[in-house]
């Protein structure tokens, strides 16, 4: 009777408990957050205030989505993968001894399935002590996180001029407080980026680092511990190249990885390393581009794409197509956790200005573009790292462009229609243009992005 109970019981879990990271499961309460949240996002565009505050709905998809996954990864620690029932003490054998079978079948249904990111079934079960509580603490530190970037920059219209951490951080009678500040996100930003980089690229990144403090301090944005004011203030040229060249070198040593991996293409190692290292240099590029007080914004990015990586992605076995969508979704939160807004008047142009004696077109372009789009860029260079850290053909990745392509060109598709049919609006040209201007300069990254998804993939097919 037990073991006819223990295999009533397993037929019973089988058709009524799906895992939503487990690979037979069709539709997960993620997916039905991530369909939901990118038609929501897209009926939006037709509201003007929706426009105008649109920091607040990427606010509310990411909290969902971190509340979706909270979800997800309490059900698989106190529920488990598996179907085992357990209060059939002596039918746990005959699961005990099925076990390396269930095992091998599921090594197996991976294989079949390209798009999963591991090789091999792993769960939260698999997770020790300590790491098993991070991973259930993880969502509610990244809601923290969310929180706190939040209250850094106020954009949009309707609260903008409200005073923020950011206004207190940048008024003259707190440039000391600025200073700690803009010194520990340097740190934490070497510590964070630094643990994959080679070690040229690692010494190369923490000049760079203690380059980018020199420049913030002789324009007389921060203060040496013995500087006690700003006289002698100047435009940074010689300190903003030598952040420069330490970025063209680290870009230059990940491309030289990448090009020796089409050579040698047993050497997957070598591959993995370039992708991360280019990443550390745009990474590098945004802490020198990134005002002292929105670096904590740049430290809070890398951090919750450590965690989620170790605590999330691995060990619930997200497909591709998630991770991508998911990898959007901050991007663009963190769009916006920067003090963007749709309104060009938020635009940083002196970012373009960066080392810069005088205006010189292309560089001041592409740093101003880069400077606004960090967040996007940065997570989507995430992305590429990370697939091809964790999968070995290049199916994820074409998979995760096609993705990535499809969820940033259907809003614009659908924006062009809907500022098409609101032409004769009252707030056409002080709402819905500059909103398509960002949507266009939105696209053409975009496309850069898919071409070196593009890239990377035909890389792992010569592999």
């Amino acid at each position: 009777m037990q073991c006819s109970s223990a295999n009533c019981c397993k037929r019973t879990c089988h058709h009524t408990k799906k895992n939503p990271a487990h690979p037979n499961s069709r539709w997960s309460e993620l997916d039905v957050v991530i369909l939901l949240g990118t038609m929501g996002h897209v009926l939006s565009l037709g509201a003007s205030s929706f426009i105008e505050e649109e920091h607040q709905t990427w606010y509310f998809l990411v909290n969902t989505l971190c509340l979706a996954l909270c979800h997800e990864i309490y059900r698989n620690c106190f529920l488990g993968n598996d179907c085992e029932p357990r209060r059939c003490s002596h039918g746990e054998r005959g699961f005990v001894n099925t076990a390396p079978a269930l095992q091998d079948r599921s090594i197996g249904h991976d294989e079949l399935e390209p798009h999963r990111v591991s090789k091999s079934p792993t769960s939260l079960n698999t997770l020790r002590g300590w790491e098993k509580w991070m991973a259930m603490a993880s969502p509610w530190v990244i809601l923290t996180c969310c929180r706190l970037l939040r209250s850094l920059n106020q954009t949009g219209v309707q609260w903008a001029h409200r005073p923020d951490l950011g206004h207190w951080l940048t008024s003259s009678d707190h440039k000391a407080e600025l200073s700690v500040l803009a010194a520990l996100s340097l740190i934490m930003i070497f510590a964070l980026v630094q643990r994959r980089c080679s070690l040229t690229s690692k010494v190369a990144m923490a000049l760079g680092l203690l380059g980018v403090y020199c420049y913030r301090a002789a324009i007389g944005n921060v203060l040496f511990p013995w500087q006690r004011d700003s006289k002698d203030i100047s435009k940074g040229l010689i300190e903003a190249r030598f952040v420069h060249v330490f970025v063209l070198g680290i870009l230059f040593t990940g491309t030289k990885d990448l090009l020796k991996s089409q050579v040698i293409a047993a050497d997957f190692t070598i591959k993995t390393v370039g992708l991360w290292e280019i990443y550390s240099g745009l990474v590098l590029l945004a802490a020198l581009l990134f005002r002292p007080h929105n670096l904590p914004v740049l430290v809070f990015s890398l951090l919750i794409q450590t965690i989620m990586t170790k605590f999330i992605w691995k060990p619930l076995r997200h497909d591709a197509a998630e991770i991508t969508v998911m990898h959007y979704w901050f991007g663009q939160a963190f769009f916006y956790f920067q003090g963007n807004s749709n309104n060009i008047a938020t635009v940083d142009i002196s970012a373009g200005f960066v080392g810069l004696d005088t205006y010189v077109e292309v560089p001041a372009v592409f740093l101003t573009a880069f400077a606004t789009f960090a967040g996007p860029v940065l997570w989507a260079s995430h992305l590429v790292s990370f697939l091809s850290s964790e999968t070995s053909s290049g199916s994820a990745l074409s998979h995760a462009c096609f993705c990535y392509a499809l969820i940033c060109s259907f809003p614009v598709s659908a924006y062009i229609i809907l500022v098409t049919s609101l032409r004769y609006h009252l707030f056409i040209w002080s709402v819905f243009s500059p909103k398509l201007l960002y949507e266009g300069m939105h696209i053409l990254i975009t496309a850069a992005i898919c071409v070196f998804f593009t890239a990377m993939d035909q890389t792992n097919t010569k592999s």
